[in-house]
């Protein structure tokens, strides 16, 4: 039976890590950090998850600010509100929830935020220090699954990693963060994608899977060899009668028979996820430190 990676069990033990800095820090006389949420219409999945964020903020004892907008906010208004948010020195991270209205152009508003504020680590400044293996700020994502393997143990050195995903937010990066050197780093790294031809190939050579594709149940038992570790990225509403919501979170795992085979694995819900947003803290706390 796999071991199952307790993505919550880890979020909690990182974030009493964060309250303890944070405590220090505030009596030591200083400002503790803040993070602003920028919400853009309605869409029900991003009102969940940045209502998460905020309540994470209080539980470390940052400042937690969001600003909602409608749907029909115009791209400039909200490149003047970023570039209010970017001058103001009290405001040490800055978050544009993803996906934006269809008439919001995402790359300019997420190129808009400063480096040092963009704590989602999607600036083209922070993607290119994690290319040189610099210290700047890391996508959320893929820092808190270098977040579980640490906390596991995991050994990365020498082993084949297999990124199934492309995305500059999960796939690219985790993809340099493995390979790169470090704790979690040092492996061989091999990125799959809608256009690889065989993936299951290339996904039975792999020690470490990590599927983020957005398609559920997509990695199978059969796909895997004996004794990897699985990275289940995904999480996607399926129609569920039997829940209350009417749905289900769904990962690109199927679970049931990838757990048979793997030696260990993420669970969706539960795995990555507390993990995107307990990294999103630690990115806001290291932008604070940067200013002390």
């Amino acid at each position: 039976m796999a071991l199952i990676l307790n993505g919550k069990e880890v979020a909690d033990t990182l974030k009493q890590k964060i309250t303890q800095e944070v405590s220090e820090m505030v009596a030591n006389g200083h400002r503790a950090p803040h993070l602003v949420a920028i919400l853009v219409g309605n869409d029900g999945g991003s009102q969940t998850y940045v209502a998460a964020k905020e309540k994470a903020c209080h539980e470390v004892g940052f400042s937690g600010s969001v600003i909602r907008y409608e749907s029909t906010l115009t791209e400039e208004e909200l490149l003047e509100k970023i570039a209010e948010i970017n001058q103001n020195p009290e405001i040490d991270g800055l978050i544009v929830q993803l996906p934006l209205p269809k008439h919001i152009n995402e790359t300019k508003i997420t190129q808009a935020i400063l480096p040092e504020k963009d704590v989602d680590g999607f600036h083209d400044v922070n993607m290119g220090q994690l290319a040189k293996g610099n210290d700047g700020i890391v996508s959320a994502t893929p820092l808190g699954i270098t977040m579980i393997l640490a906390h596991y143990g995991i050994e990365t050195s020498g082993k084949h990693a297999v990124i199934i995903g492309r995305s500059n937010i999960v796939g690219r990066p985790i993809s340099i963060l493995l390979s790169n050197p470090g704790k979690t780093g040092n492996a061989t790294v091999t990125v799959c994608h809608s256009r690889t031809e065989n993936l299951s190939f290339y996904t039975k050579q792999a020690d470490i899977i990590v599927a983020a594709i957005g398609k559920p149940g997509f990695v199978t038992g059969d796909m895997v060899k004996e004794g990897a570790v699985v990275i289940d990225v995904g999480t996607t509403r399926v129609d569920d009668a039997s829940k209350k919501a009417g749905w289900r979170l769904c990962g690109d795992v199927d679970f049931e028979s990838v757990e048979k085979v793997a030696s260990a694995i993420t669970p969706v819900p539960g795995g990555v996820g507390p993990m995107t947003i307990t990294a999103l803290l630690n990115n806001t706390l290291k932008a604070r430190k940067a200013q002390l």
